[in-house]
């Protein structure tokens, strides 16, 4: 469907805006501290960063990527973050227009956007994100007509079910957690937000574009078995593939194999 461009324009600016916050919560959640106080500021020489220094994407560019006071570079990550988010923002509102699911699907995909990047600096994903997460994907289930309570609700269960099942059956036989309770919790949201269909074909891709990046990272660092590559990037990228264009992948794969 056709939409004016400034529709576009403007899901795309919303986007990065929400995206530095996320920033904010992205830096502030692991370390436990208030992600509304006190205002954003440089971590090396403590300065506040005024409304015009923290323009989504322009500031950082302006700045060429270094603090207004002190000068020290400031990570690329930033507006990347907020690019991404943008990006993300656009591709919702073009995959479900002007109805609910649209901003119930932008609080999706934010809070996978913070997931994703905590996890990959941290390797842990915080329940101040997941476990919220369950609940409001379940509620706003009612504002998605292709999806039933029930469905999100057997989602929740087969979700995070599926995945504690093959964490204690890894620890039963090795005698280690091969997967952390996190993205047990991970894929319970995801289940929750996106039904019960979604969770075998989001475990499906995770596992597929895992180990398309693990074993080659693997070889790259001579064959260190231990070497620990975090769950929750991939599962927040098969959700997102499969909200934009899972049904269609799924129709090609039984047309393939008919």
């Amino acid at each position: 469907m056709y939409y004016p461009l400034y529709l576009d324009l403007y899901t795309f600016v919303l986007g990065c805006v929400i995206g530095s916050f996320l920033n904010v919560c992205i830096y502030r959640i692991p370390e436990g501290l208030s992600i509304v106080r006190p205002a954003s500021r440089c971590p090396n020489c403590g300065q506040a960063i005024l409304w015009y220094q923290n323009v989504p994407i322009l500031s950082w560019l302006l700045l060429r990527g270094r603090c207004a006071r002190c000068a020290v570079p400031i990570s690329a990550r930033y507006p990347l973050v907020e690019a991404l988010t943008g990006i993300l923002f656009w591709l919702v509102f073009h995959a479900f227009g002007l109805q609910w699911a649209t901003p119930v699907y932008w609080i999706f995909t934010a809070a996978l956007v913070v997931i994703t990047f905590i996890d990959l600096d941290h390797q842990i994903i915080p329940n101040a994100i997941s476990l919220p997460g369950i609940l409001v994907g379940f509620v706003c289930s009612i504002a998605i007509p292709w999806i039933s309570w029930t469905d999100s609700l057997l989602g929740i269960l087969l979700g995070g079910g599926s995945l504690y099942l093959v964490a204690a059956v890894y620890r039963l036989l090795t005698g280690k957690d091969g997967m952390g309770m996190g993205d047990v919790k991970l894929l319970a949201m995801l289940g929750a937000f996106l039904g019960w269909q979604a969770v075998l074909p989001v475990i499906f891709f995770a596992s597929l574009i895992g180990s398309l990046v693990g074993v080659p990272l693997m070889i790259l660092r001579r064959a260190d078995s231990k070497l620990a590559i975090p769950f929750g990037p991939f599962l927040a990228l098969s959700a997102h593939i499969y909200l934009f264009w899972g049904t269609a992948i799924i129709r090609w794969y039984l047309t393939f194999f008919r």
